[in-house]
């Protein structure tokens, strides 16, 4: 479970953190999702790193606390996209958002 990276707040018990967007991409054969958490009481973001690689485990890693601003920014490039859970789009705001580095 995501927990807030500054006061330790958890979508299931805290109703003003939970997850704000989503965007997954295929890099090298893995699959890629970063999820970012807002957490409205810290005014700061949390994300979430999960790869199922494509040759066995799957790994998963949060990190923060991210500004509000970098979070907004990331955000924003994902709502650019009508696909954003698609691995295999290849639209301006994937290809900016993972820094060109897609299959």
């Amino acid at each position: 479970m995501v927990t807030c990276s500054k006061c330790g707040a958890d979508p299931e018990r805290v109703k003003t953190f939970d997850r704000t967007a989503s965007m997954s991409g295929s890099i090298m054969g893995d699959e890629h999702i970063e999820s970012l958490y807002y957490c409205q009481a810290c005014g700061v973001y949390t994300i979430e790193y999960y790869v199922d690689h494509f040759g066995g485990d799957e790994t998963a890693r949060t990190e923060g606390p991210i500004a509000k601003e970098r979070g907004d920014e990331l955000v924003k490039i994902i709502s650019r996209c009508d696909r954003p859970w698609d691995k295999k789009c290849r639209c301006p705001a994937h290809v900016e958002y993972f820094d060109g580095g897609l299959d």
